[in-house]
């Protein structure tokens, strides 16, 4: 475009698609991360138009699959501090085990000594049995961490953290030719830490200043955010989102 000395931003471009129907559905997954159709207890949604305004208050989990070279699937869990967009637990394994999903909270849970009281801090998830599980519950009420779950399966109730794991395949997972197992097992290691330090934010749902997660989450004074996310797209369509940030 800047040949045709052309300027345009990304949410001007958006509105361009839109206006004229361009937008493109991104075709659902086949594999099935979460089965809410169980008997354990479900939690509330506590996070309705919450605006996170300091790290670790809200947390959000969410498990994805990825493909290796392999055509074996494996399985992420992350959880992301929806404030500073930071990954602060993640495990990879092979199966969709409640365990698996535990393991991502316990390292997310690793920066704080202790049992430690995290009364202010929201964990939010879906109802999949990993995160209705008696275990993962009781270790979040051992640091005193309030529960909160999607109530009607939409994605948008648990958008961030939907939105993270698309940006760690799409823009890193998928870069790499992966041949083993334990390579797969490694490399999320490598990436997410790369994420965190390197990958700038512009406008996601809260706008960070262009800042990379670390800088935000360990920064001394609150940084001021503003909700920022746009639905571009317009109802009664066969048009839907795209990966967006």
């Amino acid at each position: 475009m800047l040949e045709n000395s052309i300027k345009i931003g990304r949410d001007g471009l958006f509105n361009l698609l839109s206006a004229n129907h361009l937008l493109i559905r991104k075709r659902k997954r086949k594999i099935q991360t979460t089965n809410s159709y169980h008997w354990l207890r479900k939690y509330p949604n506590l996070i309705r138009d919450l605006v996170p305004t300091t790290p670790n208050q809200l947390w959000v989990s969410d498990i994805t699959y990825w493909k290796i070279n392999t055509n074996e699937h494996l399985y992420i869990s992350f959880i992301t501090d929806a404030y500073s967009h930071k990954i602060v637990g993640w495990h990879v394994a092979e199966t969709l085990e409640a365990i698996e999903s535990i393991a991502a909270l316990r390292k997310a849970l690793s920066a704080f000594k202790g049992a430690e009281s995290l009364f202010s801090l929201t964990h939010h998830s879906d109802r999949g049995m990993q995160y209705c599980s008696k275990e993962y519950v009781k270790l979040l009420q051992d640091y005193n961490i309030q529960i909160s779950m999607t109530e009607n399966g939409d994605p948008l109730e648990n958008a961030k953290a939907e939105r993270i794991n698309g940006i760690i395949k799409e823009e890193y997972l998928n870069a790499y030719e992966v041949s083993n197992i334990k390579q797969a097992k490694e490399l999320p290691d490598v990436v997410i830490n790369l994420y965190n330090e390197d990958r700038p934010h512009m406008s996601m749902s809260m706008s960070i200043s262009n800042l990379t997660p670390n800088q935000i989450h360990h920064s001394a004074n609150p940084i001021q955010t503003q909700k920022l996310w746009k639905n571009y797209y317009q109802k009664n369509t066969i048009y839907v989102n795209v990966l967006q940030d």
